[in-house]
């Protein structure tokens, strides 16, 4: 099987577009086989981003796939946002929906943060829960390093994939509050104080 954070050269190309609206706002995204959530917006997904207020500054959307965090974000709060990822499917698709959406964002190839070389103010993802725990642990307490001061990590992560011990381990190292509850998704904030 292939998953939506490696890159297999082999598997087929089959682009779609799909239209969304997000907080009563359009969007549309093509979407590809080998990336997370091809059929539509994920409900998780679209939970963190109905969540989302206040978004100012530098944002960081790891693990960007197609490009619907990012891309919102920079429409909505008209922000600076950076958008990484591993899979250079995804990275192409982020790229032809930022023009697609007209947004203004920077994209570029990263394995988890190994090519980021700032901070920022948040730090916003759905997070790959299928690479399992060691790596989704360096995901969301590397973060730490990436954030400023006060600086904020939001997350979504469901109530059956573990999003109530990732919740207590974050609280070892960030303040953290649960913003949101929606059909088992949690969406966490995950303050750098």
């Amino acid at each position: 099987m292939s998953y939506y954070f490696t890159n297999d050269e082999s598997l087929k190309s089959e682009v779609k577009k799909i239209n969304v609206q997000i907080n009563n706002l359009p969007f549309s995204f093509y979407t590809d086989n080998g990336v997370f959530s091809k059929k539509g917006l994920d409900f998780g997904t679209r939970t963190l981003l109905e969540s989302l207020t206040n978004i100012k500054g530098d944002v960081l959307d790891i693990g960007c796939g197609y490009g619907p965090i990012g891309i919102y974000v920079a429409k909505t709060f008209k922000t600076s946002v950076d958008m990484v990822d591993i899979n250079k499917r995804s990275l192409d698709l982020s790229l032809k929906n930022a023009k697609l959406n007209n947004a203004i964002v920077n994209i570029f190839e990263s394995n988890l943060y190994e090519n980021v070389n700032k901070k920022y103010d948040f730090i916003i993802t759905n997070p790959p829960i299928r690479v399992g725990k060691k790596i989704l642990y360096q995901l969301l307490f590397e973060a730490k390093k990436y954030l400023n001061k006060d600086g904020e990590l939001w997350l979504v992560i469901n109530k059956d994939q573990g999003a109530k011990s990732v919740l207590k381990d974050l609280s070892l190292e960030y303040k953290t509050s649960i913003v949101t509850k929606n059909k088992g998704f949690y969406i966490i904030r995950a303050i750098n104080d």
